[in-house]
């Protein structure tokens, strides 16, 4: 099958294309400039969508663990065999820079070659001539994913990979900001997996709301904001569908007074900035020893000065801009009240682009721990630095939030970042290191950050149910 990337997209439903009544504009965040309109699909649609997914699960389960596993790493095959149209779509729907979107799709990639290779075994507790008892992992049915826009692809194959090989089926929605490589992604997969195993369906928030409702979904796999999950774990309650819920941060940084300043700096930028700080683990709020603020502020600031923000498509450019007009929009109102609070600005704080949705990198000196620069996930370029100098008192800050999704700390007595990270609420604590995951290790949020876990073993089990079998075979006694 040729595909054409970048026009006549649609949705896929029972391994066929399918068109909508109605339709969503699609822009380019760099120019603001119309891409295509992609179905929005009806209440119709969507229980199609269902239908087949249900009907899919009776065989699909019923395959070998093999054939599945099989199955998903030809997904794999499939990403890599089209990944340059799907970086550039990606960075024309997404914004991001060229690095970023190789990042993403190579990720991809990764995941569901590695996903591919993993299993659940079964437990014996008991094995004896006359009885055995053995639990086993057994799939839930028909999946509904939810997926965002600032890794549409990449967080898409989070879900996508463990749930099939777990034995599922899905109904896959992408945001409606970023819906182009996975209605591409669905489309290319026709000819790979068998029909109705994976369904993907656009639209906007009545799609989303009528799939957490849908009584024929088993679980939820979503990831977005805090307030979004709550509705989701509300609506989800009709027929108790199981949830994993990957949603925001305000991810603290801590930074010991004994790091390399020069070489520590361009690291934390990263931390904070990477995809234009549109990342649920970004550092969002970074503590500097007060002895060492003053010279990383100034280092920060001025790695910060040879970071080229623009067009993602463009040859240089190291940032895009924000997603959506929304996102865009709120980062102007937190920007405004920063300013008229009184903060003061070590870089950025003024949005000057006359098109496109363009914040430039904003670096906040000290501003107070109550101030919404610091309390609020930006999820944009600003990041407030604030001091400390005791040890339990940046425990403290860095645990008054109510999220608690990631952290990192920095220092080289590893001893001493140990000791910390070891007392942070928060699901994942770098040290030294950010945003480094893998297939094979565990990512989950604390308190409002989320529930369950994605990746690893214990990520592949929360797309299953746990059945215990009971053989008794002793002699039973004459009737």
């Amino acid at each position: 099958m040729t595909t054409d990337f970048f026009s006549d997209f649609t949705m896929t439903v029972d391994g066929r294309a399918v068109t909508s009544a109605e339709t969503i504009q699609t822009v380019n965040p760099a120019t603001e400039a119309f891409i295509a309109d992609v179905p929005d699909a009806s209440r119709e649609q969507l229980d199609a969508a269902v239908a087949s997914a249900k009907r899919a699960f009776r065989s699909w389960w019923q395959r070998p663990l093999a054939e599945r596993q099989a199955y998903v790493s030809k997904i794999g095959d499939a990403i890599e065999a089209h990944a340059e149209a799907f970086k550039r779509l990606l960075t024309l729907e997404q914004g991001k820079a060229r690095q970023g979107a190789e990042w993403e799709i190579g990720g991809s990639i990764i995941w569901c070659r590695e996903i591919a290779k993993q299993s659940l075994p079964a437990h014996v507790s008991e094995n004896t001539p006359e009885r055995t008892v053995e639990t086993r992992n057994v799939p839930l049915g028909v999946i509904g994913a939810i997926t965002p826009w600032n890794f549409p692809v990449l967080l898409a194959i989070w879900k996508i990979a463990p749930a099939l090989v777990a034995g599922n089926t899905m109904v896959l929605k992408p945001s409606p900001y970023t819906p182009l490589c996975t209605l591409k992604l669905g489309e290319i997969l026709r000819d790979v997996l068998p029909p109705g195993v994976l369904n993907v369906v656009s639209g906007g928030n009545d799609l989303g709301a009528w799939i957490t409702a849908h009584p024929d979904i088993s679980k939820i796999s979503f990831t977005g904001s805090t307030a979004t999950g709550r509705r989701i774990m509300a609506a989800a309650s009709g027929n108790l569908k199981r949830i994993t819920l990957e949603l925001g941060g305000n991810d603290p940084a801590i930074v010991l007074p004994d790091v390399d300043v020069k070489e520590t700096a361009q690291k934390l930028f990263w931390a904070a900035f990477q995809n234009s700080a549109q990342f649920c683990v970004a550092a969002k709020r970074m503590y500097i020893h007060e002895a060492i603020y003053d010279d990383l502020a100034a280092e920060l600031v001025k790695y910060a000065r040879t970071v080229k923000v623009g067009d993602g498509s463009q040859q240089g450019v190291d940032l895009g801009p924000i997603q959506n007009r929304m996102q865009f929009d709120k980062l102007r109102e937190l920007l405004a009240d920063a300013k008229a609070s009184g903060a003061k600005f070590l870089l950025g704080g003024e949005i000057k682009a006359e098109r496109g949705y363009f914040v430039p990198v904003t670096i906040v000196d000290n501003p107070a721990e109550d101030s919404r620069v610091v309390v609020e996930e930006a999820f944009g370029p600003v990041l407030p630095l604030l001091k400390f100098n005791d040890v339990e008192d940046v425990i403290e800050r860095a645990n008054q939030t109510e999220y608690g999704l990631a952290a990192s700390v920095w220092g080289k007595d590893i001893d001493a970042a140990q000791a910390i990270a070891e007392r942070i609420e928060a699901g994942t604590v770098w040290i030294n290191e950010i945003h480094t995951f893998s297939p094979h290790v565990t990512f989950g949020g604390h308190k409002q950050s989320g529930m369950g876990i994605e990746n690893a073993l214990d990520g592949l089990a929360e797309y299953t149910n746990l059945q215990t079998i009971v053989t008794n075979r002793a002699p039973q006694p004459a009737a």
